[in-house]
Parts: C-alpha cells; structure tokens; sequence
C-alpha cells in the first residue's frame, strides 16, 4: 500500500494540468481493478446555479448521452453524493428512481461501480466514481481494497481542486486585515453603525471597507461578497 501510494502521488505531482492530474487517478483506478472512472466536483460559484465539472474515462458514446438525457439531475449516486460521505456499491435498488438510465448505463458497460464523495472548506464537493463492466464487487474485495479507495477519493479531490483553484478566482485582489474585520462583523449581521461602535470608527469608514472588498472579490454587492470570501475561507 505505501509504496503505491507513493508512486501515484509522485506522478500526480509532475501533472500540470488539472487532465494530466486525472489520467494519473485514472491509472490508479485500474490499478485498484476497475475499467474507468470519473470524477465530478460542485464548485460553490452560485448559490442557486452551482457549476458542475466532470472529467471522465467513461466511453465517450456514453459521456454524451449523459450530457444529452442531462442524467446528472437524475443521478442517484450524485443525490446521494451531495449530501453523504458514505461510500455506495451500485445496485439494482440504487437505480430505482432512474431505470433509463441505468439501462443504459448497462449497455455501454457500466455495470458494476462503487463512488464515493469528498467535501472541504472552500465549499466544493468532489465524487469518484469507479466502473467495470464485469464481476460483481464482493464484500472481500471491499474489505481489501477500502483504504486504497478512499484514499484515492481524497487524493483525486485535493489534485484535481488544486490545479482548479488556480483558475476559478483569477482576478481577485488579496483583502487587508481590516477588510476581512468588517466582513466578518458584516457576515454576524451587524449593521454598519454597528460595527463602527464596536471597531471604534465611523459607520462611512466601514462603509469605504466594504465598497473595497468588493471591488477586490469582484462581486456586485455585501451580500456576494461575504459569500464569497467565505468560500474562500477567508472569514475563517
């Protein structure tokens, strides 16, 4: 086990790309007995509109029909993703809700599967899927194989988030100390009068602070911008 985790990490960490980082997860996803993988992470750009990104080694007929039957609202093991930390098997039972597209699933080959989710405190949520198109995934093997597994989860979250973190806030000015201050106040729900009183300056001092931790995140009002920074961890 440590050997090959250190071998994979080596090679992940001569990836330049956030592709080259996958094709590196891939590899090891075959390594560990399965025939392809994908990856997919919610990055927290939008309340009401999160972006999704999926890289993937599922066949590229397949890759299409999800994209175009928009299987990604329908996807239990996504649903179940989004909200849990607990490894899933794929089953029968699973797909219930989605018999077409577990149907077709089967007929590209992705019949047997294990995922798995990965959260962190930028608010992003990672899942690595795992896929072969034969035998069945017994409880020995899940037994065997469960810490290379999930250390394969949290390993493909870090890489891959790593390497797209570089891109996702391109523009963004650092904040001073007294910025992120009033942030932090603000994001309790004091007011600008408020946080004045408690700062020992005046309410139109808080106010140029916060006029300038929006400009610097690049959002259009307080509300954003406390989202924001505090996806970025920087209210923490």
């Amino acid at each position: 086990m440590a050997s090959w985790t250190r071998e994979l990490l080596m090679r992940i960490s001569k990836a330049r790309s956030v592709e080259a980082a996958f094709e590196q997860i891939d590899i090891g996803a075959r390594q560990l007995g399965f025939e392809c993988c994908a990856y997919g992470v919610r990055l927290p750009s939008s309340f009401t509109r999160p972006k999704t990104l999926i890289f993937s080694s599922y066949p590229p007929s397949w890759r299409e029909r999800y994209a175009e039957a928009d299987y990604l609202n329908v996807d239990p093991t996504v649903a179940h993703g989004i909200r849990s930390l607990q490894p899933l098997v794929w089953s029968d039972r699973l797909f219930c809700g989605a018999p077409q597209m577990w149907y077709e699933a089967r007929s590209f080959g992705l019949r047997v599967g294990w995922a798995q989710s990965c959260f962190d405190a930028q608010g992003r949520i990672g899942m690595l899927s795992l896929s072969r198109s034969c035998d069945r995934l017994g409880r020995m093997e899940l037994l065997a194989h469960d810490p290379l597994l999930r250390w394969l989860v949290n390993t493909a979250h870090l890489a891959l988030t790593t390497h797209l973190s570089e891109h996702q806030y391109p523009a963004i000015e650092p904040l001073t100390r007294r910025q992120i201050e009033v942030l932090r106040w603000t994001a309790d729900g004091k007011t600008s009068e408020e946080i004045a009183t408690i700062l020992a300056i005046s309410a139109r001092t808080v106010n140029f602070h916060i006029r300038n931790a929006i400009a610097n995140l690049r959002v259009n009002n307080r509300n954003s911008a406390i989202a924001r920074s505090s996806r970025l961890g920087l209210l923490d």
